[in-house]
């Protein structure tokens, strides 16, 4: 049985996309070369993006192709850095780019653009590593099944296989342990980040690895991993089905001196009555993603008379929610909202609403919709006596996923 980590253990990712990948015979490099449909770079991007667990992409680009990077992921939210020279320095920029609680045992992955084959399955298995405290790294590797020898110019001796593996990433440390073993490390630049780790003394655990991770470094590469792509699709289409959900929420709105939508502090001169933060659109939302899975509503999971969600803030409730989807193998694929009130303005604040909603559920903006209506001062909405909200939430979840009742 597939085991899910829980959303207490959030994770950030540094993917590397450095490199000219001349080798590939493309125009660009490799990492920008188009396969099925979108650029290599963006499937690894898009399946940390999409992991409930996953805080931030920080994507490390070589010097002067920040604009191809960026047409590359547009509409992401992802954090830039400039590589160096080496595959350490590059990893060293991603680093000091992690945020400041980003800190001690919080884990980040280091994975480079050229393996586009990553999913949440991966992930999952490198995160659960870390239950153990005494491991600080984690690498998913296979076994060599291949007979390895020597050759210069011609065949030489047989090298024995036994105890040897491919290592592949995203390779997953807790970031104190990766932070410092590049402060510590001495001589050549190191070829891989666990060798720095281990250095250290430090215990680097192994995952079962995937040959989906295979590196793409020829053309034949991305035509091969295209066509299983595409068989994936299919196998998915067959496996999983699209269900919506639908949420909305009303809170009575009090004198105050600000209230929270979407996630987002508001300035205003009113607040939302409730019991946790009031956060009418993000119940909406919670309710959308409860209802497409037929599992209540934040009611009954959050009881207004429970004394322990007086004042909750509501990312709590939202990110309960996606973890349950999670735990069924599903997906989130769209968020529509809908804000009904006379004041206050929203269009100011839709961006960092969307931002919001897409980093606690741990999608792509370009997922989140957020739309705002006055009902022309008819009702409670238009006497400004409250604020009402809406959501459908767009889910893909396995065919059988509902026979857990």
């Amino acid at each position: 049985m597939h085991h899910i980590v829980s959303l207490q253990s959030p994770f950030y990712a540094i993917v590397l996309a450095g490199g000219q990948g001349s080798r590939a015979g493309y125009a660009v490099p490799k990492q920008y070369a188009p396969l099925a449909g979108k650029p290599i770079l963006a499937w690894s991007v898009d399946s940390f993006l999409t992991h409930p667990a996953c805080r931030a992409v920080i994507v490390v680009v070589p010097s002067g192709d920040d604009a191809r990077a960026e047409a590359a992921l547009a509409g992401r939210d992802i954090v830039w850095a400039v590589g160096g020279s080496t595959r350490q320095q590059s990893v060293a920029a991603g680093l000091l780019k992690l945020p400041v609680e980003a800190l001690g045992d919080a884990i980040v992955m280091i994975h480079d653009a050229a393996r586009p084959g990553l999913d949440h399955a991966m992930i999952d298995r490198l995160l659960i590593v870390f239950n153990d405290n005494e491991i600080s790294g984690a690498v998913p590797a296979i076994s060599v099944a291949d007979t390895l020898a020597r050759a210069d110019g011609q065949l030489g001796g047989v090298v024995q296989r036994e105890g040897l593996v491919r290592v592949q990433t995203p390779q997953a440390f807790k970031i104190a342990a990766i932070t410092d073993a590049h402060t510590a490390w001495r001589g050549e630049p190191a070829s891989d980040d666990a060798q720095m780790v281990r250095a250290l003394g430090a215990k680097v655990a192994i995952v079962d690895g995937s040959e989906h991770l295979a590196k793409v470094t020829y053309a034949d590469d991305i035509a091969a991993m295209e066509r299983s792509i595409m068989l994936e699709k299919i196998h998915n289409i067959m496996l999983m089905q699209t269900i919506v959900g639908m949420g909305y929420d009303v809170h009575k709105l009090i004198p105050g001196d600000g209230l929270w939508l979407g996630g987002v502090r508001i300035a205003h001169d009113q607040s939302l009555e409730g019991h946790s933060d009031a956060d009418v659109l993000l119940h909406a939302v919670t309710d959308a993603l409860l209802g497409a899975l037929a599992d209540g509503d934040i009611g009954a999971h959050f009881p207004p008379s429970d004394p322990q969600w007086r004042g909750a803030t509501s990312d709590q409730f939202l990110t309960f929610a996606a973890k349950r989807l999670s735990q069924r193998s599903g997906v989130v694929v769209h968020i529509d909202c809908t804000i009904i009130c006379e004041d206050p303005k929203i269009g100011p604040h839709r961006d960092a609403i969307r931002n919001r909603i897409a980093a606690i559920l741990g999608l792509s903006v370009a997922r989140i919709s957020v739309k705002a209506t006055t009902s022309e001062k008819l009702g409670f909405t238009g006497r400004k006596e409250g604020i009402a909200a809406q959501a459908v939430a767009t889910i893909e979840i396995p065919r059988d996923a509902h026979s857990h009742e």
